[in-house]
């Protein structure tokens, strides 16, 4: 990492925190060297992330904090849409497109409303999994134009809400996913008098790629199989219900991140379509699933936490694949479905947190050993003499070696305190020179071995959040996010640093970063000051936000959705706040009943006072205290 701060320059800062390949021309840096965000893109104003925290500091909002652009959601389900119709023009295309919302990416009322009114121009619906969220779809959706997909296995009081979404005249389409719930469908339809809307989840042979690859293929959870559909055809025939089945439907995963997995389901699923057209149905969509992938770490290859295909090419390959197919087999165009809730919502939230704090490896000072010192530290002291370029990872060993040794020592008894911090200490001063040889020279690449001892000398950076609450995909699959501070990127990072949250798990931490289509175990951040410093976690708007759980019973954070306003000085407004989890929130969660809390605790103070322990003023007080913290945040007040 570059000391000399006169030689920084913000195309480093670019560099070092990938910002203009993550971005997707939503995030950059400004001249004032602090992240900003164009929710518009380029058609838009450029807001500068510090103001937003400093009107959300206004609203007497504290962080962490996570702030919602609107206009960003809104720009998203625009782009999406006009990818696939300039797709369908630029090919003749003679169907449309007609997507959905899976709200099981973020269920959040008022991100599912926002996206539903601006796709109301393009009859974007929704897509839904299970009852609760059939249950709010059922109200929120409005378009008849657009569809609404019901995917999962389904009871016999989800297929009736369906069914009523019929009779309210919506598109309402149930994906069949096992050949039970034809028969199902079928018998409730019959005795509510209505005809359904079905599709059929093909099992594709193409199998998907990344972390979520055992979602598709011939093993997956959903589908049918080929056996199984022509049975399914075969009872739609002989019921006379051959015009209630117009949607064939796959999914081979999400976040694919290798366009030819697409284009390889693609192809199979129209293959299905154009022969179940060819048995006599008159099927109108085919639902290409979800998958389409953001690129977290922009680095624009295959890896699992990026894709290496843009949108436009995505929407141009499932429009050409299925035009090419339906003109080999001769039938017609379908209107073209598509599940896309990732690229939807990622974009549009970013997460703030404050560091209040480091910790730091205790290098120490090592002192010139003593004649009467152990050998293990004059050991210690003659690999330091002597350490050099030509023999660092020589000397490496030798010093591992000697530390073991004091381990050992150490456990029987024959060593002392003072000689086993002097042998830890110039260990560490050791490996603390080796890493800097490395990455002062040019010529060599560091090795495994010691870019471990380099991460183990990284500082950890104590953050106010919780990882299992905001980024559960981090500690559950691995998932990486952008992270970088909002601020100060015209100076130069001089520290390389691990993150650690607040709660008391040892896996309550991030040493796993995005660096091109690598990953990195330490961050470049800039040196404490006694100000503020405050990070920001990007592309958080998919799952994190309903996914988290009450470990230590944090809770979610408080939300700020904010939207432009070019009669606003800032140019932009806080519309709304949802307040995180108080104290009393959180441990109502789990069953704790305030009030009772509150007597027992009293109650423990009156015995206190009686017993002399405690006066009944500071009694008293001690409880008011209590009971007021019980309405607090769970998170740290700094």
């Amino acid at each position: 990492m570059q000391k000399n701060s006169e030689s920084w320059s913000l195309e480093q800062a670019f560099q070092v925190y990938n910002i203009d390949r993550w971005g997707g021309e939503y995030f950059s840096i400004n001249q004032a060297g602090n992240i900003s965000v164009r929710p518009k893109r380029a058609n838009g104003p450029e807001l500068d992330l510090t103001d937003v925290v400093n009107a959300a500091r206004d609203h007497n909002l504290s962080l962490p904090l996570l702030i919602r652009f609107q206009d960003l959601l809104r720009n998203q389900v625009a782009t999406i849409n006009e990818s696939f119709r300039n797709a369908i023009r630029e090919h003749n295309y003679q169907g449309q497109y007609r997507g959905v919302f899976p709200i099981k990416v973020n269920q959040l009322r008022e991100v599912v409303e926002e996206i539903q009114d601006a796709g109301l121009q393009y009859d974007f619906g929704l897509e839904v999994g299970s009852k609760p969220e059939l249950f709010a779809a059922l109200a929120i959706h409005q378009n008849p134009e657009s569809l609404l997909i019901c995917n999962g296995y389904k009871d016999a009081e989800f297929i009736r809400m369906a069914l009523l979404g019929r009779k309210l005249n919506k598109k309402v389409v149930m994906v069949i996913e096992k050949l039970e719930e034809l028969f199902r469908v079928l018998s409730v339809a019959e005795q509510m008098n209505v005809d359904p809307i079905i599709g059929i989840r093909v099992r594709l042979q193409a199998k998907g790629a990344g972390k979520w690859a055992s979602s598709g293929g011939e093993n997956a959870k959903f589908g049918l199989s080929t056996a199984e559909l022509l049975e399914a055809v075969e009872t739609l025939k002989q019921r006379g219900k051959e015009h209630i089945f117009q949607l064939v439907h796959f999914h081979v995963g999400s976040q694919i991140p290798d366009i030819l997995t697409v284009k390889r389901a693609v192809r199979e699923a129209s293959r299905y379509y154009a022969k179940l057209i060819k048995l006599g149905f008159d099927i109108k969509y085919l639902d290409v699933g979800g998958g389409l992938g953001v690129d977290y770490n922009g680095s624009r290859t295959s890896s699992e936490s990026s894709t290496n295909y843009t949108l436009d090419e995505y929407t141009r390959d499932i429009v050409y694949n299925i035009t090419d197919i339906c003109a080999e087999e001769k039938v017609p165009h379908p209107n073209i479905v598509s599940e896309s809730g990732r690229a939807v919502v990622a974009y549009h939230s970013v997460l703030l947190v404050e560091v209040f704090g480091s910790i730091a490896k205790d290098k120490g000072e090592f002192p010139q050993p003593a004649n009467d010192d152990h050998k293990l530290v004059k050991g210690i002291a003659e690999i330091l003499q002597k350490l050099n370029k030509r023999n660092r990872r020589e000397c490496l060993h030798q010093a591992k070696l000697i530390k073991e040794e004091a381990s050992s020592h150490f456990e029987v008894g024959t060593l002392d305190l003072k000689a086993k911090a002097l042998v830890e200490t110039g260990f560490w001063k050791i490996v603390e020179s080796i890493v800097k040889s490395y990455n002062c020279d040019g010529k060599f690449k560091m090795p495994d071995e010691v870019r471990e001892y380099q991460a183990q000398l990284a500082e950890q950076y104590l953050c106010n959040f919780s990882v299992f609450q905001s980024l559960i995909d981090h500690w559950a699959v691995g998932q990486l996010f952008p992270i970088a501070p909002i601020h100060r990127l015209n100076e130069t990072p001089t520290e390389e640093a691990t993150l650690v949250d607040i709660t008391c798990d040892s896996d309550g931490k991030i040493d796993t970063f995005i660096d091109d289509d690598d990953v990195r175990h330490t961050l470049p951040l800039h040196a404490l000051n006694g100000q503020p410093y405050i990070l920001g976690f990007f592309l958080m708007g998919a799952y994190q936000d309903v996914m988290g759980d009450l470990h230590n019973l944090f809770g979610p954070v408080t939300e700020a959705h904010v939207f432009l306003d070019e009669d606003e000085p800032s140019g932009f407004y806080i519309e709304e706040v949802i307040p995180g989890f108080t104290i009393s929130q959180v441990l109502d969660d789990v069953q704790y009943e305030i009030n009772v809390l509150a007597r027992q605790m009293k109650a423990q103070i009156d015995q206190a006072i009686k017993a002399d322990v405690l006066k009944p003023s500071e009694g008293m007080r001690l409880l008011e205290e209590y009971e007021k913290g019980l309405t607090k945040p769970t998170y740290l007040s700094i």
